[in-house]
């Protein structure tokens, strides 16, 4: 039995993969087009396909059949779209892996072949701050209190401390374990805005005005039936338009409560799309504000990393490259900068398995 299975198109470049491993001997190459299918059973599975066709996918699926892939770690290498290659790994069973960090990640892989790359658990003072957050929401979001500016202030220091103490990767591994999937959105957003403020360089002031806005920018939910809101599946058409209300909605409950216009722009304005696609007001170009643009950023990339009933928790890599492709809705030059939080990520995954 080999340890692992490099099913390959393109057998130089699988070579170099498999000589970055401790023991190139435990991997096993086979030609994607090989007329002989692998044998064995194999403790990981790695398809290194660059041309991922109709034709090639038949022929993985054949290779995945003949080992009695189902149950084996099965890591994809992402060759080019990463938001198609995404839908076919999920089709395989299989977990993505960009290509191009394939060299610096998969030696590690290999070392730790015991099931899926594993999350590191959030650490002890990450978990305990998003506890902290998810109190302050239960207490001022949801419990018919009028919202104030200096109420959000204070949910607004809770985030900004927590990332400034954890790190965004272990403040979004702490977030992801909650159930209840508006808590976990509001704070995603608000965590990842508030490091990618930071990526950016803003002041302290700058800082926390978007982390608050991003903390604000889905209050409106609050006002949508639980049974739209906490649905376990996808809506239906009907169900959908009321869920889109809660931009308009938010921002009638805080318009005439003490906050300023900037902030009101990103509760309201937040899905809006430079291509004039968004709602509620298909607001376009240099209509749409700096900070909306920015929350918006991260209300996407949260979105797609969020595991919920009818979906599992999209890799970030895969939702980095999904923000990166909607060149023409999203501010391109923003996106590029929101790359360093994403990458956050990755360094993360490597310190757990160093």
């Amino acid at each position: 039995m080999s340890e692992l299975l490099l099913i390959s198109d393109d057998l130089r470049h699988s070579e170099r993969l498999a000589r970055g491993f401790d023991d190139p001997r435990s991997c096993h190459l086979h030609d994607l087009y090989d007329a002989e299918p692998p044998s064995g059973r194999p403790s990981l599975i790695v398809s290194d396909v660059k041309d991922l066709t109709s034709d090639a996918l038949v022929r993985l699926r054949r290779c995945l059949d003949a080992v009695h892939g189902q149950g084996v770690p099965h890591i994809l290498l992402v060759h080019g779209h990463a938001a198609r290659a995404e839908v076919q790994a999920r089709l395989l069973g299989a977990e993505t892996l960009p290509a191009a960090k394939a060299l610096r990640l998969l030696p590690v892989r290999v070392r730790d072949r015991a099931g899926p790359f594993p999350p590191k658990p959030a650490s002890a003072s990450a978990r305990r701050h998003a506890s902290e957050a998810g109190r302050y929401l239960d207490a001022v979001f949801f419990s018919g209190e009028t919202l104030t500016p200096d109420l959000a202030d204070t949910g607004t220091e809770l985030v900004a401390r927590a990332i400034h103490e954890t790190g965004i990767a272990d403040w979004v591994r702490a977030v992801q374990r909650f159930d209840d999937v508006t808590h976990q959105h509001i704070l995603l957003v608000a965590g990842l805005s508030a490091a990618f403020a930071y990526a950016l360089g803003l002041n302290a002031a700058d800082r926390h005005h978007l982390a608050k806005a991003a903390l604000l920018h889905d209050v409106g939910k609050t006002r949508i039936p639980a049974a739209i809101l906490n649905k376990p599946g996808r809506l239906d058409p009907d169900e959908l338009q009321v869920m889109r209300t809660h931009a308009a909605i938010g921002h009638a409950m805080l318009a005439n409560s003490g906050f300023d216009a900037a902030t009101l722009a990103v509760v309201r304005s937040h899905h809006e799309m430079l291509d004039g696609s968004g709602y509620p007001d298909g607001l376009r170009d240099r209509a749409i504000p700096d900070r909306v643009r920015l929350v918006t950023i991260s209300d996407i990339y949260a979105a797609l990393i969020e595991r919920r009933p009818y979906k599992s928790a999209m890799s970030e890599a895969a939702a980095l490259a999904i923000i990166e492709s909607m060149a023409g809705r999203l501010d391109a030059d923003l996106v590029r900068a929101f790359r360093p939080v994403a990458d956050a990520f990755d360094a993360a995954a490597m310190g757990a398995t160093a």
